[in-house]
């Protein structure tokens, strides 16, 4: 079993607040492909990086989905998707393999 997280960020890179209707079509299109997803979108998480010596921060809300297999072409080509809509140099999709108890 694998999880699949995404980090989505709540703003473009100019600081515009990006439409919900993004979240929306993100979460139908999971719900249909993986058949549910939780969503983390409460309370925003923060994310700090450097780049080129300065620090950086975005507020995300994480989507998951858990899957039997890893198509990693589909996820790639799916994070090109999501920086497009959401106009971002890098949207960060990671999986993990999981063991459900």
């Amino acid at each position: 079993m694998h999880l699949i997280e995404i980090l989505l960020p709540l703003y473009d890179n100019a600081g515009a607040p990006l439409p919900q209707e993004l979240y929306a079509q993100v979460r139908e299109r999971l719900t249909k492909a993986f058949g549910g997803l939780t969503a983390f979108t409460r309370a925003p998480d923060e994310g700090h990086w450097r780049d080129e010596g300065e620090t950086k921060r975005d507020d995300v809300v994480v989507f998951e989905v858990m899957t039997e297999s890893l198509d990693e072409g589909w996820w790639r080509s799916y994070g090109s998707e999501l920086e497009r809509d959401f106009r971002q140099d890098v949207i960060i999709i990671r999986a993990q393999e999981v063991r459900l108890l």
